[in-house]
């Protein structure tokens, strides 16, 4: 594999000045992220009214609830990619609330879109190597191909050229490149086959184990299961229960009615 890292990586060294926002780890006990009264707006229509969950380090969260409910919109919100929010996203013990999107990037979260973001004019190779290096502790390209054995047989590909279920990797891959310690995942198996779904868990069990944090908003009920430590349902821009996994089966009927099942 001697010509994995051959091209010149852009941004190979992390962008001055991340350490010292991102700052020391929180103490012990303190949640890795800790989200509080989160109001967030697109334009004048109020999405968010006062979303409260926590993620401790090296977790697996979810975020369950049904379309419209404002799952996609808190990933966002966490992110600083929404025109208006309120309240507080500690990440770290450091509140967020007031910093811009490439500001948060650079203390150490990541977001993959539920679109991919895949640029089409791009390989594969250059998807990977494009987004900077913000913490030190990122995957190599050797890492993120060990993960997804299939974005190195394709490396040379368009981006558009990948099925569904590369650019999936693709996206996750990316994001793993920059050093961020908590990755938001947005849907990453919608659409994608079976085969495919359980490749992808397989994968973010294996990022748990590797002292990864992951915060996921999925449809798929019984996915989600199989991968994470805790689920918040949300409704109407609110979160309004969590379910410990190793208890959601007995909670299953009060599930399927939060999801309309």
């Amino acid at each position: 594999m001697a010509d994995v890292e051959s091209p010149a990586a852009p941004h190979s060294t992390p962008v001055p000045g991340a350490s010292s926002m991102a700052g020391s780890q929180a103490p012990p006990g303190v949640p890795l992220l800790a989200v509080s009264g989160l109001q967030s707006w697109y334009g004048e229509s109020h999405i968010l009214h006062g979303v409260d969950f926590e993620v401790r380090r090296g977790e697996v969260v979810t975020l369950l609830g049904r379309n419209g409910v404002g799952k996609t919109t808190t990933l966002k919100s966490v992110m600083g990619m929404v025109g208006k929010r309120r309240g507080s996203v500690r990440f770290e013990g450091g509140e967020t609330i007031e910093l811009s999107s490439d500001r948060i990037a650079r203390l150490g979260i990541a977001i993959c879109p539920e679109e991919r973001g895949i640029f089409a004019s791009l390989t594969v190779l250059e998807n990977l190597l494009l987004p900077p290096i913000v913490r030190e502790g990122g995957f190599s390209l050797e890492r993120i191909y060990a993960l997804f054995p299939n974005l190195q047989e394709r490396q040379a590909s368009q981006g558009t050229k990948l099925s569904g279920g590369e650019q999936q990797m693709l996206a996750i891959g990316r994001i793993l490149r920059t050093g961020a310690t908590l990755l938001l995942l947005d849907e990453p198996t919608e659409g994608l086959a079976p085969v495919i779904v359980q490749q992808i868990g397989g994968t973010i069990r294996k990022l748990k184990e590797e002292g990864l944090t992951i915060l996921l908003v999925e449809q798929n009920l019984r996915f989600a299961q199989t991968v994470a430590d805790r689920h918040y349902v949300m409704e109407n821009g609110r979160v309004i229960d969590m379910i410990p996994n190793a208890e959601l089966d007995a909670n299953m009927e009060k599930v399927h009615e939060y999801l309309g099942v």
